[in-house]
């Protein structure tokens, strides 16, 4: 799995990088048909105090997956988008076994 970071309205975080990969990594040996993920953190002024963006965008056969999480920190941001792309993933594997 091919895996492109970028860092939008923020300085590079090699820690952020390391995290999000080891993540992507799990899933990758769960769900070993994913192609690329492209990951996108954003920084936005939020006057709620969260605006830590991530966003994270999968190809794989069939539809793209995207998720995005906006929290307090990058390390809740990633969790949460993860989870969601989890989500995404399980059903399209079960979608996965029906057709076969």
């Amino acid at each position: 799995m091919e895996i492109i970071i970028q860092f939008v309205k923020m300085p590079t975080s090699e820690t952020m990088e390391t995290f999000v990969t080891e993540r992507l990594e799990k899933l990758e040996k769960k769900y070993d048909w994913i192609i690329k993920a492209d990951v996108s953190y954003k920084l936005e002024n939020d006057p709620t105090g969260k605006g830590k963006i991530c966003d994270i965008r999968l190809s794989l056969p069939g539809p793209l997956i995207f998720a995005t999480s906006d929290e307090n920190s990058w390390e809740a941001a990633t969790d949460a988008t993860i989870k969601d792309i989890e989500k995404q993933l399980q059903k399209r594997k079960a979608s996965m076994k029906t057709h076969s």
